[in-house]
């Protein structure tokens, strides 16, 4: 997915990306049930290409309790499997484990899978407040993180992902797509 696809006239800024999310309206955290497509919203963020390069697909919310907010493509292609995200953001490095650091990104992880996957949900589904407006939030179970959402249209959100000590957003975009099954 293509964020030109998605978002056609996507801010390049992050001041233009804050006054879109600021502009755009609450969601409501039961609309964020099902499975979501992501793609980056470039904005100069020290973050900025890692989810892409990593081969990220999405995340699913089942329910308020269980979130998976990192998912990934099987080797095939034909099903999304969840990383436990604190793997993800504590550092750890395929560049440690022999063999490894030769493969692109992506296929490090999908190699990795094994070790990456999470057990079980890693995220709750909240309404909390953000930049002065109550909307739908994925709270991380073990890490400083919240993506907060706000509507693009009915099946697009935008998010930022707040995080501890970051002095500003990592901006996201998601779509609805339920075309792959998630495999726990």
């Amino acid at each position: 997915m293509r964020l030109s696809d998605v978002l056609p006239d996507a801010p390049t800024s992050f001041d233009a990306a804050c006054a879109l999310f600021d502009a755009a309206p609450a969601v409501d955290a039961e609309a964020m049930i099902g499975v979501w497509r992501g793609v980056e919203l470039p904005t100069g963020h020290p973050m900025d290409g890692n989810l892409e390069r990593s081969g990220w697909w999405g995340k699913q919310f089942v329910d308020a309790e269980t979130v998976h907010p990192l998912l990934f493509p099987t080797a095939d292609g034909a099903a999304l499997w969840p990383m436990n995200p604190v793997l993800a953001f504590t550092g750890l490095r395929a560049s440690k484990l022999p063999g490894l650091n030769t493969m692109p990104v992506a296929r490090s992880i999908t190699a990795m899978r094994p070790a990456l996957a999470a057990r079980g949900p890693k995220a709750r589904l909240r309404t909390t407040q953000y930049r002065g407006v109550d909307t739908a939030t994925m709270v991380y179970d073990q890490l400083p993180i919240n993506d907060v959402f706000r509507g693009i249209d009915g099946n697009t959100v935008l998010g930022a992902m707040d995080m501890r000590d970051s002095p500003r957003p990592y901006f996201f975009v998601l779509r609805r797509d339920d075309s792959l099954p998630v495999r726990v």
